[in-house]
């Protein structure tokens, strides 16, 4: 029987998506709306990870949170490892050949505009599963597991050539 230390463990990728998405989104509030979480386990992720690490990543004030240096310094490669992994499930999901199209759009369009065309999608197109979620607020599909969001936005300002 050979005796060799336990290796290390890292980080929970818990505590690491709770740090992407504070800092990307600027609080702690926004990004335990986005995770689906409350903002005290937003809170406690991070603490958990900065005990890790033995530094901290936030500055808490009053008003908030900000970035400490050293999370500002790193914000945006986990920010790039996060769409990176996201595109990586997408390709997963894309390569098994699945036959469900998952749409992300408000509860509102899903009632009362896509639910009366689902018989005509199912028609069309038989093999293919329709999976709709209703949202308040547009996914990210760099990350999400939706295949298209249908929400509204305000209209793109195009700038006028002057001539």
């Amino acid at each position: 029987m050979s005796v060799s230390p336990p290796r290390p463990k890292g980080p929970p990728l818990t505590a690491l998506r709770a740090f992407e998405a504070a800092a990307r989104l600027g609080g702690f509030a926004r990004a335990a709306e986005e995770l689906g979480v409350t903002a005290g386990a937003v809170t406690q992720q991070i603490k958990g990870l900065e005990g890790w690490i033995g530094a901290e990543l936030f500055e808490r004030q009053a008003q908030g949170v900000r970035l400490s240096p050293l999370g500002a310094r790193v914000a945006a490669d986990f920010t790039a490892a996060f769409d990176d992994l996201g595109r990586a499930v997408q390709g997963l999901r894309t390569a098994a050949g699945g036959k469900v199209v998952h749409i992300a759009t408000l509860p509102s369009i899903a009632q009362l505009w896509l639910s009366p065309r689902l018989p005509m999608i199912r028609q069309a197109m038989p093999e293919v599963t329709v999976s709709i979620t209703a949202l308040e607020t547009p996914p990210n599909l760099l990350r999400d597991t939706f295949d298209v969001g249908i929400f509204y936005r305000e209209p793109l300002k195009i700038p006028q050539n002057p001539a």
